[in-house]
């Protein structure tokens, strides 16, 4: 069909846009310290945790879960989505689906049948005691159909497919929208968080669609960035966005972690409700924190947008290094994390200080690895 859509989805060239890949870098290390928070005490399951007991530490562990659970997983797709347009001009839809089988559907095969197994005999051996060789452990293992943290790449791959449909089907019109508002962006947030409440009266938070593992509970924050990220680059908004809103933006996300995270424990508290009532059902708390995860997901992010293109904004070899692996440490991640708090698991030490040794060598490690994959010829091709 006609290309009708040939400009390319960012004017700026690719010097312009250093804070996006400054943006991986801090998304992917919120990853990490997200699955090693979890590990030591935050809400949420793990291939190996040793949980704290001390609600001094579980409460500022679940408010750092919860926030980043607000908007980083978003972000990514939406930071996705930005540059799937101008690849789907250059590409046309044969060799752009047939590249992103290839950098999308090799991770999950190997994380799936090769990685998986790997990740969940660790803990197996070697924290559990269990006195069993590798190939005695994959007689029994199930299910070898694992997605683990790589859901998103299966979603991501979902949504492509969907986006090259659409494509095809349909003739895009080249329509530019206008950079929404501060207040067009805070409603756009109220209203995704009431669909997420109603999503949630079915699929509450936690509740996986296996194999697969989407947590269906948030997908429609997911689906909403990733189509703004698809109008994001088509209408250019990154080249407008302005310091200002930024700001304004982040003394509202800092409002609503600092005051409003903790309102959730006292209203539970004098109340004397069930905390699962947050998260799914026909529940007036299930709406009120649906709707405050999404008014924080949606204030951090363009606050990090605004902000970052003005400040962060520097030509840096070594981010720009960081950024590059990226991808392969999203994948690897989870043997860092788990082969570090399977090796510390004897230590007689209490699991909220554990993490404070574990959290910075899980990041660094992680990276440090993802440097080294990134090198490996014909790896680099696909991570």
């Amino acid at each position: 069909m006609p290309n009708s859509e040939s400009q390319p989805a960012l004017i700026q060239p690719k010097a312009k846009i250093n804070y996006i890949d400054h943006l991986k870098v801090v998304l992917t290390m919120l990853v990490i310290l997200h699955h090693t928070f979890i590990a030591y005490g935050a809400p949420g399951g793990w291939y190996y945790s040793q949980k704290t007991t001390i609600a001094g530490a579980i409460v500022p562990m679940t408010a750092f879960v919860s926030v980043n659970q607000a908007f980083f997983m978003g972000f990514f797709f939406f930071l996705s989505a930005l540059f799937v347009p101008s690849s789907y001009d250059k590409k046309g839809p044969v060799k752009f689906i047939t590249d992103r089988l290839v950098r999308l559907g090799i991770p999950l095969l190997f994380y799936s049948f090769v990685l998986s197994p790997v990740l969940s005999f660790i803990p197996y051996k070697w924290a559990e005691g269990q006195n069993i060789t590798y190939l005695q452990y994959l007689g029994g293992f199930h299910p070898w159909v694992d997605f683990g943290v790589l859901w998103f790449v299966a979603a991501l791959l979902v949504f492509t497919l969907l986006y090259v449909l659409y494509r095809v089907a349909v003739t895009p019109l080249a329509k530019v929208v206008k950079l929404p508002t501060v207040t067009t962006i805070l409603l756009f947030a109220v209203i995704i968080g009431l669909i997420s409440f109603t999503v949630r009266i079915v699929f509450p938070v936690g509740w996986v669609l296996k194999p697969l593992g989407f947590q269906l509970g948030h997908f429609p924050q997911y689906i909403a960035l990733f189509i703004l990220g698809l109008i994001a680059a088509r209408s250019k908004w990154l080249n407008d966005v302005k310091y200002e809103p930024g700001k304004l933006m982040r003394t509202m996300a800092i409002c609503l972690v600092v005051i409003g995270f903790p309102l959730f424990f006292v209203v539970e508290t004098v109340l004397n409700f069930p905390g699962d009532w947050f998260i799914g059902g026909i529940h007036w708390q299930s709406a009120w924190y649906a709707i405050w995860e999404q008014l924080v997901g949606f204030t951090i992010i363009t606050a990090l947008l605004c902000i970052g293109k003005h400040r962060w904004n520097k030509p840096s070899v070594f981010l720009n290094d960081l950024s590059r692996s990226t991808f392969a440490v999203y994948i690897f991640h989870p043997l860092v994390v788990i082969s570090l708090t399977v090796a510390l698991s004897g230590w007689a030490l209490e699991p909220a200080l554990k993490l404070l040794i574990v959290a910075p060598l899980a990041v660094a490690g992680s990276f440090l690895l993802g440097l080294i994959l990134v090198k490996i010829p014909g790896v680099n091709k696909i991570i």
